[in-house]
């Protein structure tokens, strides 16, 4: 089991990846705010599962929102993925919210400041918060009250919450997505793309601030049942 790694007094939160973690420039630290945005099907929610799994064996308590999944849903999917979290339910390390998938202008407006309500009931119960995803709240409301969200959310960073949360790549326009990455302390891009006549997952590390290491790293890498995310070396992935 993975145990918590410290940089000084911020303990980082690792994906349970050596290799992973390397490409991310040692880990995410805590009380990050992190966008993890992507196309449909590009690996948005794998990669969430991913640092949940890493998290939660670092020794963080984790909370998590999702619009994709229902509790037991979810524990199967990561499962077939060997990711069982299903302990750290039973032992209270874990909490699951599951949130509508589609809604209405002002539902999407009452469920962020419930939302909001609920992070400010949850903090200093759990370390890291996860939301997958963002995109039907988002759709539904104009782009300032989706940045008034953010701005938010980031003052329960200041305070040491650590927040992932997952956005669709059709969500905004480019302007709007430079807005809100700026205000994120970290940036990871998924994409597919066509590599030998196969689709490959391409995870794109655009920004970690207060990594050890340097980020703006590339990751290729596939899904197998009871594998989970797998590598796929660059040289394989050229050739």
């Amino acid at each position: 089991m993975a145990t918590a790694v410290y940089e000084g007094k911020r303990r980082v939160i690792s994906t349970g990846s050596t290799e992973i973690d390397k490409k991310m420039g040692g880990g995410i630290p805590e009380g990050s705010l992190i966008l993890i945005e992507g196309q449909s099907n590009a690996g948005k929610s794998v990669v969430t599962q991913q640092l949940m799994h890493g998290a939660l064996n670092g020794g963080f308590r984790c909370a998590t929102y999702t619009t994709e999944n229902t509790s037991r849903s979810l524990f199967r999917q990561m499962q077939s993925l060997a990711l069982d979290i299903t302990d750290f339910f039973l032992l209270g390390a874990l909490n699951v919210y599951t949130m509508p998938a589609a809604m209405t202008p002002e539902a999407a407006t009452t469920a962020f400041d419930k939302m909001l309500e609920h992070l400010g009931r949850l903090q200093g119960r759990y370390d890291v918060i996860f939301i997958d995803s963002l995109t039907s709240f988002v759709s539904q409301v104009p782009e300032s009250a989706t940045l008034t969200f953010l701005t938010a959310v980031k003052e329960y960073c200041d305070q040491n919450m650590t927040i992932f949360f997952t956005l669709h790549s059709h969500a905004f326009e480019e302007a709007m997505f430079m807005r809100m990455r700026s205000l994120c302390d970290a940036h990871l891009k998924l994409r597919v793309e066509e590599m030998r006549d196969t689709l490959m997952k391409v995870l794109e590390v655009a920004k970690v601030r207060g990594a050890e290491k340097s980020t703006g790293n590339i990751i290729s890498f596939d899904v197998e049942p009871g594998l989970g995310m797998r590598i796929i070396p660059v040289s394989t992935a050229k050739a």
